[in-house]
């Protein structure tokens, strides 16, 4: 019998595939989106990529929300779902999951070489854990202990309204709003959020070409100030998003930065502005003092997530 099993990450901007086998992950397969009309065409490149092999198990996670067996991209158009997945891997009972699901789920296995601290802290034994990260969109869950194991959130946090802590943040949320109504999280904390809040800090430019996120990240790296401010914006917002997170789940156990953004940015992430509001939540400044934040360096943290799923429903 086969124990081969396919794992598949598909997000708004890459869709990432490989095989697992015996605890070990294949070198996996990244495809752009846009490159495919739809996931079934991805699904078939991306296994006839890999190698013809017949699978005994298959999992994905997807940006969006889970519905009756389906994941229609938040900002995507492509919709995932577990009859595609079937039909393209032969395998009757396929995993569907949210993108931070998954996340969520390869906390357990990731060690001090899979991350970056950020500022002081200690974990604390078996208490939740919070994960954030902005890509395309803005992910969040969280792993909640249990009597009988670990649980997961499948949520859409992303999409909480984004307060202000100052007059400079108050016009720049009018700014915002004056473009799309409800200003989320995920309007500014992502990778069209950073685009969005750059022409928000510079209105005086709103007439020239809008500067998308990598050119942003690119001239923060060269020194530019504009950029640099952006850069440091979006890091004290990311900070103060994810201290209410940490609140909110009373995650003593860490908050893990994950996504397509923060890891890849390295020294240009403000460590020191995330921190700052990651903890400035007056009388609970010491309560998250306490918590440590680490940003996930591993480099398919999901696809360990999914395989760590795959187990726990292999013993079900």
């Amino acid at each position: 019998m086969s124990d081969w099993a396919l794992l598949a990450d598909v997000g708004g901007t890459n869709a990432r595939f490989a095989l697992a086998r015996g605890g070990r992950i294949g070198t996996p397969v990244t495809l752009a989106t846009e490159d495919f009309a739809d996931l079934p065409q991805a699904l078939a490149h991306a296994l006839h990529t890999l190698g013809a092999r017949s699978l005994h198990a298959a999992a994905m996670c997807a940006a969006g929300p889970p519905r009756d067996g389906a994941i229609a991209l938040t900002n995507h158009p492509w919709q995932a779902s577990e009859a595609a997945l079937r039909a393209a891997t032969g395998v009757a009972r396929p995993l569907l999951v949210n993108d931070f699901t998954a996340l969520a789920a390869a906390l357990p296995a990731l060690g001090s070489q899979h991350l970056r601290a950020l500022g002081d802290g200690v974990p604390e034994s078996g208490a939740a854990r919070a994960v954030i990260g902005p890509g395309t969109g803005l992910g969040v869950s969280g792993l909640l202990p249990g009597t009988h194991g670990e649980a997961i959130i499948s949520g859409e946090g992303g999409h909480v309204d984004l307060a202000a802590a100052s007059a400079e943040e108050d016009a720049i949320l009018v700014r915002l709003r004056a473009r799309f109504g409800h200003v989320s999280a995920e309007r500014v904390l992502s990778g069209g959020g950073l685009a969005a809040l750059f022409a928000a800090m510079q209105p005086q430019d709103a007439t020239g070409t809008p500067l998308q996120a990598q050119a942003i990240a690119a001239r923060a790296a060269d020194g530019d100030a504009a950029a640099l401010a952006c850069v440091r914006q979006f890091c004290a917002w990311l900070g103060a998003v994810a201290g209410d997170l940490a609140l909110t789940l009373g995650a003593r156990g860490g908050l893990y930065v994950g996504g397509g953004i923060v890891p890849a940015w390295g020294t240009l992430f403000q460590d020191a502005v995330f921190r700052q509001r990651f903890e400035d939540k007056g009388r609970y400044r010491e309560y998250l003092r306490a918590i440590p934040t680490y940003i996930i360096t591993a480099p398919q943290p999901a696809l360990i997530g999914l395989q760590r799923l795959l187990e726990q429903q292999r013993r079900t």
